[in-house]
């Protein structure tokens, strides 16, 4: 068929308004060859003035700063404690922990953490109408607390565990609407980019069968995500090459699927008073190589000035 030249720029005209009014996303596919590099995940730092763990993260962040990385993720648990305390204990934690990672002086991503949510427990005083309450604390500090983010060819997701109860408790589990967005976020990926998910409480652990059972009757879970029966399948057909994990303050590593779900250790080991089931005060080094990755678990010489816990 023939258009005349009156008809043509008819045709042109609308095709123009069309795309003008059609929404644009904000979003864009990853489509560059994934690279190699380096990074550090490092998770359960449990700040606090006391039992000289300022001076243990120093050391750690110092490590970390000394390899050659190109970002560093934070894996939740920032603090001790900001759920139990009032506004000004929190702030205090906070405080101690931003001017400490100061050291690390890489690009740094951060999870939430249970610990981090402000004022939860009732026993912190602190009531639901402050602006600060729950999540906003933490928001206001380091911003989202789920997103996605590319480098180098590779996709990074970072997820939201913690959810508050009415009843001023919390539960491990991923949201509605933030499990809509992951959906989402997956399909756009794509089925070839290999993807680092990184989310505080284990989504995949066997913990519970060698470490600490889950109590029964329990009403909330607290030791994994309750749903993730729901949310794994939403990897299927997906390239998820690896989950980091905190909490457990264990390390540890369990291959689902071709994914691996790898536990982090913890930067404050058992809380500051010594190893926690035999694993040393640390963090997790993962180096990006051809589309997979290898991981080692890296101490950095913390001596607790208490006396070690049996853990």
């Amino acid at each position: 068929m023939t258009l005349d030249r009156r008809t043509f720029l008819k045709s042109a005209a609308l095709t123009t308004a069309a795309a003008t009014l059609a929404p644009k996303l904000a979003w864009s596919a990853n489509t560059s060859a994934p690279s190699h590099f380096d990074f550090a995940f490092f998770t359960d730092t449990h700040i606090q003035p006391e039992l000289d763990a300022g001076k243990g993260c120093d050391m750690c962040f110092r490590k970390i700063a000394n390899l050659n990385l190109d970002f560093a993720i934070m894996g939740g648990d920032h603090v001790f404690d900001a759920v139990s305390v009032d506004r000004a204990r929190a702030n205090t934690v906070f405080d101690l922990y931003q001017k400490t990672q100061s050291t690390l002086q890489l690009p740094l991503h951060h999870v939430l953490g249970n610990h981090d949510v402000f004022g939860v427990n009732t026993a912190s005083g602190a009531s639901p109408s402050d602006p600060g309450y729950a999540k906003k604390m933490y928001e206001d500090r380091f911003g989202k607390t789920y997103y996605s983010f590319d480098h180098k060819g590779w996709h990074f997701i970072l997820l939201d565990s913690i959810q508050p109860t009415e009843d001023r408790l919390w539960d491990a589990r991923i949201d509605p609407t933030q499990f809509a967005w992951l959906k989402d976020d997956l399909q756009r990926t794509g089925g070839t980019t290999p993807i680092i998910v990184a989310v505080h409480v284990p989504l995949v652990s066997a913990y519970a069968t060698w470490g600490q059972p889950v109590t029964p009757g329990q009403k909330y879970s607290t030791l994994t995500i309750g749903n993730s029966i729901e949310v794994l399948p939403v990897f299927d057909g997906r390239n998820v090459v690896a989950v980091l994990q905190g909490h457990l303050h264990i390390n540890e590593i369990v291959t689902l699927r071709n994914t691996q779900y790898i536990t982090g250790g913890a930067v404050c080991g058992n809380w500051w008073k010594g190893p926690r089931m035999g694993v040393p005060e640390g963090f997790t080094v993962v180096s990006a190589r051809n589309g997979a990755i290898s991981t080692r678990y890296e101490s950095y010489g913390f001596k607790a000035v208490a006396a070690p816990e049996k853990s």
